[in-house]
């Protein structure tokens, strides 16, 4: 199954490729975005290329993988989102980032929303579920914006972690 691209009023969405890890793994070992998706790790870029190579395969399975987030007209890689398995046994998880100079612009609502969408309306999802630290406040106004109700919080992580999901009979698309 060939992985889609989507589009949005302002953002294009595209699946993550081998082409992009150097833009990925610059992403990923920005100080702003490690700290709440990576604990303040610092990944190595042959962690990035196993993360494209995962995505690829879900998307080849017909699953949902993961989408590097663009500005049109510039071809640069701003963020990121999409889906990927987490905890043990795995569920699928929402996640998404942008670099800081894309922060409180609305992008990552707007990419959520369009990953959303595509998980129930084309994939059947019957619910999305996303974890974010406690404190990712930024973070957890995307979640509720787009209809995710809290379910629980642990002390998983630095600051814990709070719970999130959407089942698909209250999801309400914005078109």
């Amino acid at each position: 199954m060939t992985a889609p691209v989507l589009t949005t009023e302002r953002i294009e969405l595209r699946p993550f490729a081998r082409e992009d890890g150097e833009a990925l793994h610059a992403l990923f070992t920005d100080a702003e975005v490690r700290r709440w998706l990576l604990d303040g790790d610092v990944v190595p870029r042959a962690w990035v290329d196993d993360e494209i190579a995962s995505s690829e395969a879900r998307f080849a399975r017909g699953w949902c993988g993961l989408w590097t987030i663009r500005e049109p007209p510039s071809e640069a890689v701003v963020g990121f989102v999409g889906f990927r398995p987490f905890f043990n046994p795995p569920e699928q998880q929402l996640l998404y980032g942008l670099l800081p100079s894309h922060w409180g612009r609305g992008f990552a609502t707007e990419a959520a929303r369009a990953a959303v969408a595509h998980a129930f309306e084309t994939l059947g999802f019957a619910e999305v579920r996303a974890a974010t630290d406690v404190p990712n406040a930024a973070s957890m106004e995307v979640l509720l914006r787009l209809g995710f109700e809290e379910w629980k919080r642990t002390e998983e992580g630095p600051a814990g972690t709070a719970f999130f999901r959407l089942a698909a009979a209250r999801w309400r698309p914005v078109r």
